[in-house]
């Protein structure tokens, strides 16, 4: 039997109580599809922190390279200043790791509600593939007189060739498995930011040429942001900058039904990937059982098709999806008709009887 050595970081707020939801979802998987998943749990977070006066011990890096996979609930505490978590975890980890893609899927599920008028699922599916550990997220910059009338802050964003496009490559190849119109669309500010993204651009063509079987595509990020919200149809896969990238995915989540059912993963494809719910911590819900789990079990999903259980994740999406249209009344906290446990609960017996 095959298995797999999973890290996992509950981490802080109702993160231990997603988690748990989808270690009962992912093991249920195991079980139906004959493989196995040795989960090790870690206690980094905002307790650790505050207890430790670190946010990881030395080694853990080594440590977590190690795994096949690393399964995140969420970091952010309330007794922590932000940033000290969001840095010492999160970036470090995806820039240490080398997990140079962030994985987007934007998906519409039945029976979820949309804001956006006239619009289901089958014009909200699409992925974004985000650069995940350069741009203005790489930390080149710093102050100048600081404090002082004339403070002055500079903030770089650092694009090289090789993260470009590598980046650019897992782009067109995940477009070649998984594109339904096989169209990669990049996104960018070529009129404004005209030496970061001529790079991105004149890359996105060198590169598309090895895939002719790849529509090449543009927008302007003001533009995506615009057409997401209008025509989200038009888009397959979107590939982007870091930070662009950070703030279409979250417009993403929205047009998708909201936090609760948004999941990424950040991956290297050569190493250990981290996978997650997009939404954050939400301390104030610790302990109520409320907590939409749905988006860590879609994370969980993401992490056996990364491990190559392809069929299984296939099967877990379709479970998700069968209940969004059937039982869940809303994703909001609190308001889903079930407790958090309950919501596991139903995903787990839709995949072990499915």
């Amino acid at each position: 039997m095959k298995a797999y050595k999973i890290a996992v970081i509950p981490g802080d707020g109702t993160g231990p109580e997603m988690v748990r939801e989808g270690i009962k979802v992912l093991e249920t998987a195991a079980d139906r599809f004959a493989f196995r998943l040795d989960f090790t749990h870690l206690p980094y977070g905002g307790e650790y922190y505050l207890e430790k006066g670190e946010v990881l011990p030395e080694g853990a890096v080594e440590e977590l390279k190690q795994f096949d996979a690393i399964f995140l609930g969420a970091i952010g505490h309330p007794d922590v200043k932000p940033g000290i978590l969001e840095k010492g975890i999160l970036l470090n980890l995806r820039f240490a790791l080398d997990q140079y893609i962030n994985l987007r899927p934007v998906k519409l599920f039945p029976g979820i509600e949309t804001p956006l008028k006239d619009k289901g699922p089958a014009e909200i599916d699409f992925v974004v593939v985000r650069e995940n550990t350069e741009g203005l997220y790489a930390g080149s910059g710093g102050f100048l007189r600081r404090g002082t009338p004339h403070e002055v802050a500079v903030q770089e964003s650092i694009n090289t060739r090789l993260g470009v496009e590598r980046c650019l490559r897992y782009a067109f190849q995940y477009c070649r498995e998984h594109g339904k119109q096989k169209k990669l669309t990049l996104c960018g500010k070529t009129n404004v930011l005209t030496y970061a993204f001529d790079l991105w651009e004149r890359a996105f063509h060198e590169v598309g040429a090895e895939y002719p079987d790849i529509t090449r595509d543009y927008a302007h990020i003001d533009a995506i942001c615009m057409w997401m919200v209008k025509n989200p149809e038009q888009f397959d896969i979107i590939v982007t900058d870091n930070m662009f990238g950070d703030i279409i995915t979250d417009l993403g989540a929205m047009i998708q039904g909201g936090m609760g059912i948004a999941a990424g993963g950040n991956i290297n494809p050569a190493g250990t990937s981290m996978f997650e719910p997009i939404g954050g911590s939400a301390p104030r819900y610790t302990g109520q059982n409320i907590i939409n789990p749905l988006a860590s079990i879609c994370a969980g999903g993401m992490m056996l098709e990364h491990l190559g259980e392809k069929e299984a994740a296939a099967v877990v999406e379709q479970s998700v999806m069968e209940i969004c249209a059937t039982r869940i009344k809303s994703l909001g906290a609190g308001r889903m008709g079930y407790s958090t446990s309950e919501v596991g609960d139903l995903v787990a017996g839709e995949l072990h009887h499915g």
